[in-house]
């Protein structure tokens, strides 16, 4: 059908009238049309535990299916809608879908993109703004959705989390962490070649999942093999991108293969091999693991490096990944704008979560990179676990050693020069060959991009001085180029110094392949060219120099510092209150869950990578953002999924989230950036708001004592208690809420947290928790949020195994303000389980303003 389906492809996509002079209401674009009736697995709820092994041939083989390779638009196209027409012919639903098209829009041209049928009842097609509107008139169809974009938001965290000596060890150690229990990754694929993902380094063989039924693509970029017991499934999904004519296969690859490093390095933070040697730039940075190295591997590619992603793809390898079977879902991405609506609940993307944690799947999402301002969360779902993103206590100091005996502080992650010698200082805008001609044609030769425009002897044996410039954080300047210049002229080392124009930009600790440092700080970079101009000396007549009197030697940064306090909730990480809708307004659900590692993180990365242009060609990268954060989350679930199997997704939130430790190493508060510039000069003690339960506690979240238990049922009362919400409840679900007989707020589903946005006089809430461990006495104790008082009862209880409490908290407001307030219940075991709820209120109003 390959030439068919091309000729096909370009008469109908011509037909659209793809020109850029198209009128905009006969412009096709993608949109997503969910239906009334419910997807399939509202009724086969059991389908992701049906046990669906491999009976026979290779590993490989057992999970490959085999595609042809083909690399121009409309071919990729053609795989993506063969591929998935050839699932879809015994599919009922599908043939809904192509009936009600058929018959909506008779014989005008469109292009179904992707049939949803397991989570949510729907189809994704290219149609103009006319046929959409013709589509949402018909009776079948509940919403009509424009497509929208979204885009991407570890040697040691095993260490700092307790893993080696807490978790692991308990369990069985970190040869049997998180065996049996698949994870579905969506994101920009993956490297398939790298270590972390092989299935053959220990001796103790692999499982093959028996209840997982995923395949893998084969494909020119992802040949036959690359999948095996330890990634165990692979895919990509491009078809709205593919149609927009953005999808560009030679960078982004039509496959699973990741040609951007963010997708594979999430995958092994979650469940890379452990032992893996981290080796970049030729130096050794110790051996890295994932946090359940025993865990399965499936890949959902939606997302890629030239354009980031959009909704309709996303949401089908959602779909596809609860159909597959896989325990939990990692999303390290969000969405590039609030949600529109009645209430950002309301989404393709969260509502097809929804319908995953109906079939017991876990899911993490990122938090975001949009901190640290108030609401900037672009995670906003009860049923979503959130983390957003706090440091660690590893880092890589580096440092510049001047000759008047001033140490300037950088980073790099680089060798050091021999500190029984100082080397001379040489600007590059100092060492020109031909300073006339060079200045005229290269205006930033102080950037050291050309070794041809530099005199080698001048700079041979000594410390070469380069500016940092905005074109190095643009990618128009490298500081590999810079480095490679250095070598070309056998500099001794190289000393980048922070253009002034560079304001506030955070720079990461870079490898570096010879003696070098880069200082961050414009005002440190303002004192080394300080010390270095006044100590040239200069021709009286001429102003030539006829010396050069700075000196300096750099320590080095290869090794690691362990002293700093931590951990610490970064300024880029997004915070909550929750916001509810498009205005703003507060919903009563804190945001994030808690925080994790997400700073600084070293984790595998894709041979052909380019999302960080330091790591190019590297096996590892070190990265930061709340998308190195979930995966962390992610696989610390599976350890909880492998304990506990029976456990809901809420229950292993909850888990999560009671256990999470207040306190840094040093037992002090966990502190929060509050600045982009300067982050650690500007910070304060976090509140929910910044770190939501606490910092993630991985040991103990394995033993929890009491578990907060959230049901389906529950989720779909809250959302039809949103005022005017039955219509979108009913657009994405296919259920009325008349069949709910009662609503709840989200204040009273039955979360390990309470939030309050506006206290009006007084408020009582309930919670109920479940046992699960031993016999237990409980003690009840609380700190109230200023401008409240509050009482929570019973004070004590005592609570055989597998049994229920219910807390009554009663919250009264004794104060007038809207300045946000916090506090905490703790509840605390005679057999050593410490569980706590953040509390959080803001505006509080403590009589009737009007009869007042």
């Amino acid at each position: 059908m390959g030439k068919l389906c091309w000729v096909y492809l370009v008469l109908l996509l011509l037909s659209f009238g793809f020109c850029l002079n198209s009128q905009e209401d006969s412009h096709p674009d993608v949109y997503i049309v969910t239906l009334k009736q419910a997807p399939s697995a509202h009724y086969f709820e059991k389908e992701l535990t049906r046990h669906k092994g491999f009976n026979n041939g290779s590993a490989s083989e057992k999970l490959s299916s085999l595609y042809k390779p083909r690399h121009e638009l409309f071919p990729l196209l053609c795989r993506h809608l063969n591929n998935s027409r050839s699932h879809q012919r015994s599919s009922y639903i599908s043939r809904v879908h192509d009936s009600l098209l058929r018959s909506a829009l008779g014989g005008e041209k469109y292009l179904k993109l992707y049939s949803y049928h397991y989570l949510i009842n729907g189809f994704s097609v290219l149609i103009t703004l006319q046929q959409a509107d013709k589509l949402s008139r018909r009776g079948e169809v509940a919403n009509v959705v424009l497509d929208f974009s979204v885009r991407t938001a570890t040697t040691y965290t095993p260490e700092f989390l307790g893993l080696s000596s807490g978790a692991w060890s308990q369990e069985g150690g970190y040869g049997t962490a998180g065996e049996g229990i698949v994870i579905g990754f969506i994101d920009t694929g993956i490297d398939p070649t790298h270590s972390s993902f092989a299935d053959d380094v220990s001796d103790h063989p692999y499982p093959v999942p028996d209840h997982f039924s995923g395949i893998c693509e084969v494909t020119r970029d992802f040949p036959s093999g690359s999948c095996n017991r330890k990634l165990v499934g692979a895919r990509h999904f491009a078809a709205s991108a593919i149609t927009r004519g953005i999808f560009n296969s030679s960078q982004d690859y039509a496959s699973p293969f990741d040609g951007d490093g963010h997708g594979t390095h999430t995958a092994s933070i979650a469940a890379g091999n452990h032992g893996i040697p981290v080796v970049v730039a030729g130096n050794y940075f110790g051996n890295a693991s994932g946090m359940a190295p025993r865990s399965h591997i499936a890949v959902y590619k939606a997302l890629y490096k030239s354009f980031g992603g959009f909704a309709a793809d996303v949401v089908a390898a959602i779909d596809q990944a609860a159909q597959d079977g896989v325990d939990i879902i990692s999303l390290s991405i969000t969405p590039n704008r609030r949600p529109p609506g009645i209430a950002t609940f309301f989404n393709p993307i969260d509502m097809a979560l929804l319908s995953a944690v109906k079939s017991g799947i876990f899911v993490v999402q990122a938090a975001g990179n949009t901190g640290p301002s108030p609401k900037s969360m672009s995670s906003f779902s009860p049923w979503i676990f959130t983390v957003g993103a706090a440091s660690h206590d590893r880092t890589y100091a580096n440092s510049v050693v001047l000759g008047n005996n001033v140490t300037i502080p950088g980073v790099g992650l680089a060798p050091g020069t021999d500190m029984n010698e100082m080397y001379t200082l040489i600007s590059a805008v100092h060492a020109l060959s031909n300073e006339e001609a060079t200045l005229a044609n290269n205006m930033y030769v102080s950037e050291c991009q050309d070794s041809s425009d530099l005199y080698g002897e001048l700079i041979q044996g000594n410390l070469l001085i380069c500016s940092y410039s905005i074109r190095f954080v643009l990618g128009l300047s490298t500081v590999e180029r810079a480095l490679q210049t250095a070598k070309n002229l056998s500099a001794a080392g190289v000393v980048f110094y922070m253009d002034p124009f560079v304001i506030g930009f955070q720079i990461n600790p870079t490898p570096l392949s010879m003696p070098g440092i880069i200082i961050p700080s414009t005002n440190d970079s303002k004192i080394l060219l300080q010390y270095y101009n006044s100590s040239l000396e200069r021709d009286g007549s001429t102003g030539n120099i006829v010396r050069f009197g700075a000196v300096a030697s750099i320590s080095g940064g290869l090794k690691a510092n362990y002293s700093i306090s931590a951990p610490k909730v970064m300024y880029y990480s997004a915070r909550g209150p929750d916001p509810e809708d498009s205005f703003l307004d507060i919903a009563d659900i804190t945001k994030p869950n808690l925080v994790a590692p997400g700073n600084s993180i070293w984790a595998a990365w894709s041979s052909l990578g380019t999302d960080s242009v330091e790591f190019q060609g590297e096996s590892f990268a070190m990265m930061s953002g709340t998308s190195m954060a979930a995966p962390h989350i992610a696989g610390l679930a599976a350890l909880i999924k492998q304990k506990f199997p029976q456990f809901s997704p809420a229950a292993i939130a909850s888990a999560l989230s009671t256990t999470a430790s207040l306190y840094d190493k040093n037992g002090g508060p966990i502190m929060a950036q509050r600045a982009y510039a300067n982050p650690d000069l500007n910070q304060s003690p976090a509140t929910p708001f910044d770190m939501g339960s606490g910092f993630v506690n991985a040991t103990s979240a394995l033993d929890p004592g009491l578990i907060f238990d959230t049901t389906y049922e529950e989720y779909m009362s809250f959302l039809c208690g949103i005022n005017g919400s039955s219509p979108a409840v009913l657009n994405y679900t296919g259920q009325n809420c008349q069949l709910y007989n009662s609503t709840i707020a989200a204040v009273d589903l039955n979360l390990p947290s309470i939030s309050i946005s506006k206290l009006n006089q007084s408020k009582t809430v309930e919670r109920s928790v479940k046992n699960i461990a031993g016999n237990e006495m409980y003690k009840v104790s609380w700190t109230t949020p200023t401008g409240v008082w509050m009482t929570v009862t019973p004070t004590r209880f005592f609570i055989n195994m597998g049994e229920k409490q219910v807390l009554t908290i009663t919250f009264n407001a004794t104060a007038n303000d809207s300045v946000p307030s916090f506090g905490q219940i703790g509840l605390l075991g005679d057999r050593g389980h410490n569980l706590n709820i953040p509390l959080s209120v803001i505006v509080k109003v403590s009589y009737n303003m009007t009869n007042g």
